[in-house]
């Protein structure tokens, strides 16, 4: 059998080689620079966002709760149209019942300022009382919208600020996995379908855990916590991984050279922080409770908010 002659047109010193049909289109990506493969990366990422979210969501077109398009923009139409003390309210012009507001306030103050961008391109979408059940084509697609850009402004970053922390100090045959993690973890199709198919925030509180982890791993421990208490405060369902956070934090603390100061620290970032989301309802213990009894669903049955395997 003949041998496979070479190719000819071999790169001058010093220059980019040659993609030709021996080069494999992973490799040929991978093997530039970070920002070069990161782009890429991102780039097909956003592709497959934007294809799931020209598909239906559930609830489309079904009274009387209409699925979780009707959520987040019922909580938009709520937040830019009532003061914030009455966000978590029962009211006449804040029916409970009918998607009330149950996640913490960091949730609540992203759909104002999402709000205020339907407000101003469509604003009979969050206009109070008579928006229910709106779905025009301008309104879905700005949801959409801003779906996408908290996914680029918060998750995309953290990502690769992870991937670049949990790499450093390792062997250039490890560091040649970066990318291949980095996209299984932007093109996780749990978090696309429910993000970008049914309108929902998790990329944010997801984006603010994984950078959470990114600074404690480059230990910034004070940073870390006040990035996890903010994924906190934006799902409860952020949680699940406290335990880890705390006994890795608390650890960590514990081999200092001054323990008790290392742990005050903590305590006061993460104090802080709670006080700083939820200072408009710590004017009062009921006002406060207002916001917990959303939260914690006790009073509603103990099967909501996803959180029966806990109890």
């Amino acid at each position: 059998m003949e041998n496979r002659k070479k190719k000819s047109g071999a790169t001058k010193s010093g220059s980019q080689p040659e993609f030709d049909s021996d080069t494999n289109i992973w490799s040929f990506v991978t093997t530039r620079s970070t920002k070069s493969w990161f782009l890429c990366i991102s780039l097909f990422a956003v592709l497959i966002r934007l294809a799931v979210a020209l598909h239906p969501y559930s609830g489309a077109n079904t009274p009387p709760m209409f699925g979780d398009y009707e959520a987040q923009r019922h909580w938009m139409e709520i937040t830019v149209n009532l003061p914030i003390r009455e966000w978590y309210r029962n009211s006449s012009a804040n029916d409970l019942g009918y998607w009330g507001l149950d996640y913490p306030p960091l949730t609540a103050y992203q759909s104002y300022f999402h709000g205020i961008l339907l407000k101003f391109f469509d604003p009979a979408s969050v206009s109070l009382y008579t928006s229910r059940g709106y779905e025009s084509y301008l309104g879905k697609l700005l949801m959409r919208w801003t779906v996408l850009m908290s996914d680029l402004m918060i998750f995309f970053p953290a990502v690769l600020y992870f991937v670049i922390v949990y790499y450093s100090g390792k062997s250039t045959k490890e560091k040649s996995s970066m990318a291949w993690h980095t996209v299984m973890i932007l093109l996780n199709p749990c978090l696309i379908l429910i993000d970008h198919g049914h309108f929902q925030y998790n990329c944010i509180s997801l984006g603010l855990t994984t950078a959470a982890v990114a600074a404690i791993l480059s230990d910034r421990d004070l940073v870390g916590s006040l990035l996890f208490c903010l994924a906190l405060n934006h799902k409860q369902m952020s949680a699940y991984y406290a335990p880890a956070f705390f006994g890795y934090l608390f650890g960590k603390c514990l081999r200092r050279q001054h323990p008790i100061i290392e742990i005050l620290k903590l305590g006061l970032v993460v104090l802080g922080t709670f006080a700083l989301v939820w200072w408009p309802y710590l004017y009062s213990v009921n006002a406060a409770l207002e916001v917990l009894s959303r939260l914690a669903p006790f009073e509603r049955g103990i099967y909501e908010d996803y959180v029966a395997n806990f109890w």
